[in-house]
């Protein structure tokens, strides 16, 4: 082959690489270091994306899902749902099935994503206080979005379930963040799935996750800092998980009716942590039971028709773990 000739070739494949390494890129994120192979999805199938919140360089998106007969002069309710793990993994690719399935009830269902320590070396406060201005931006924004601000119901699962808690305490994190957004109003109702509710000595992780800082770990518990009067929730948990203790939600549940609250405990006995995941044997019949109590909590918010929740409907795309 003659030089002109691999010039040519070799120019070719430079820009089918170039070309390659652009289209990687506008569908995943940068991933922090090497702990993880864990990547941020800057777009989701089925899905608008948007940017809520930056920090740095850093761009932390949100993904909308709206349903089939939206429309931009709507006033809809809106269901925003946070995934777990841990505050160290995992991203919104996980909760935009809930996302999803909101939409199919006429909500628009969103799910924002948070900085989690391997993909961003961010601290438990970082994930709380993304959470809280997802919901605030999607308030400010509700009119292009179509939703009613006063119409949030959040929801998460595991760390997920503790950032959904803490959208409905108005006081800052820390005194350093007093001037974070906060939502306004409060979400109208929580739906949270085997949530971390206790950050302290006997709650999840405890004051080794804080840096061995046992004020910090204090801090951030949702039971310890909630306010008196907190938004109708509705708790799902496992009786047997031995990541979040089942214990931990009975004392969040006994301080929200004693402070009047509505707090309503869904338990499956036996249940592990994310006893929705395939990896239980029972995982079907819990995310049946999940989608079916869920509704009946819209409905009471009356954010649902009767006739929808009586319908109930399950998910066909991947479950939301841990």
């Amino acid at each position: 082959m003659n030089t002109l000739c691999q010039g040519m070739v070799f120019s070719l494949m430079m820009g089918m690489a170039l070309r390659g390494a652009t289209q990687s890129q506008s569908e995943v994120g940068p991933t922090k270091g090497n702990e993880t192979n864990e990547v941020t999805p800057l777009t989701l199938p089925g899905a608008e994306t948007f940017i809520f919140k930056k920090v740095g360089e850093t761009e932390i998106r949100l993904h909308v899902v709206k349903p089939n007969d939206w429309k931009a002069s709507d006033r809809r309710p809106c269901l925003v749902t946070f995934f777990g793990g841990g505050w160290t993994s995992g991203n919104p690719a996980k909760s935009i099935t809930y996302a999803k399935w909101a939409a199919k009830y006429g909500l628009v269902g969103v799910a924002p994503d948070y900085r989690t320590r391997k993909r961003f070396d961010a601290k438990p406060e970082d994930c709380v206080t993304d959470g809280r201005a997802a919901v605030r931006w999607i308030q400010d924004h509700a009119k292009e979005l179509g939703i009613d601000p006063a119409k949030i119901v959040v929801q998460g699962s595991s760390a997920g379930g503790h950032v959904a808690g803490w959208t409905a305490i108005p006081d800052p994190v820390t005194p350093e963040l007093a001037s974070d957004p906060v939502p306004n109003p409060l979400p109208m109702g929580l739906i949270l799935l085997w949530p971390v509710t206790d950050t302290g000595t006997n709650g999840y992780g405890g004051p080794k996750r804080f840096g061995n800082d046992e004020v910090r770990a204090n801090n951030l518990s949702v039971t310890g800092r909630m306010p008196g009067k907190m938004p109708p929730t509705l708790v799902f948990h496992g009786t047997a998980d031995a990541t979040v203790k089942f214990a931990n939600t009975e004392e969040f549940l006994a301080k929200m009716k004693a402070n009047g609250n509505e707090c309503e405990l869904i338990s499956f006995p036996g249940a592990p942590h994310s006893p929705n995941s395939s990896k239980w044997g029972e995982a079907a019949a819990v995310k049946e039971k999940i989608e079916k109590e869920s509704l009946k909590f819209l409905g009471k918010l009356g954010l649902v028709s009767k006739e929808q929740t009586s319908v109930g409907g399950k998910t066909t795309d991947k479950e939301e773990g841990e």
